[in-house]
């Protein structure tokens, strides 16, 4: 069992940065990656960013690329999403989910159906 919790969200102006936090716990030695995904209001899940166990390796949407960067601290089982240069599209509840090698995956870093646990989410709301 895995428990992921995210935290860091606000309200913000246009141009404003904000870190977000998702802290994992439980069962984590055999994650192969962590993600974001964000729902904007009205709006499907979408993918924003993912990075290897490791560390070494990450990915982004292109809506995000140069704006936002992901991390992670081993130490603490622990990713970040440092968003920079925030934008009122930007606005929508951001959700943290790990990948394990529980099963075979037919889907790359960016599909939901990647992901075996996710957080409840946390709010990022950026004004004009």
């Amino acid at each position: 069992q895995v428990q992921l919790v995210e935290s860091g969200g606000g309200l913000v102006q246009a141009g404003d940065s904000l870190r977000l936090s998702c802290a994992a716990s439980g069962r984590t030695f055999n994650s192969v990656a962590m993600a974001w995904f964000r729902r904007a209001p009205g709006k499907e899940r979408a993918f924003v960013a993912a990075i290897s166990w490791s560390g070494a390796i990450t990915y982004y949407a292109d809506s995000v690329k140069g704006r936002f960067i992901i991390s992670r601290d081993k130490d603490k089982d622990t990713v970040y999403l440092q968003m920079n240069s925030l934008e009122p599209e930007d606005t929508a509840t951001y959700y943290c989910a790990l990948d394990v090698a529980l099963r075979p995956k037919a889907a790359g870093w960016s599909d939901e159906s990647t992901y075996d646990y996710w957080g409840r989410g946390t709010q990022v709301t950026v004004s004009s």
